[in-house]
């Protein structure tokens, strides 16, 4: 088992899972993360969604302002990862007919 997979992870995704409306995901990030935490995990989606559209690194750094290392580490998880930005990244493109 990973140090990750834990029964405290689990009732975090739990919780999470609970979030109905938009408005409780910001309560409950507000509430559980810094701004700055909320932020990064949202710009690394951002990156994630510009390198599987084809973007270069350069492009992803002048757009989000984050360093390429930063960019190559999500560049790694999305080509090599446990596919959770992939996931993600289909639903999220996926037409609202198809849900």
């Amino acid at each position: 088992m990973k140090p990750l997979h834990n029964p405290d992870v689990d009732a975090l995704f739990e919780a999470i899972q609970s979030l109905r409306t938009t408005e409780e995901y910001y309560q409950f990030f507000e509430d559980a993360c810094t701004i700055k935490e909320i932020l990064d995990i949202a710009q690394r989606l951002k990156a994630a969604r510009m390198l599987a559209a084809g973007a270069n690194y350069v492009d992803v750094s002048r757009e989000t302002g984050m360093s390429t290392a930063t960019i190559s580490r999500v560049n790694k998880c999305l080509e090599y990862g446990s596919g959770g930005y992939k996931t993600v990244i289909e639903r999220l493109d996926k037409p609202a007919d198809q849900s």
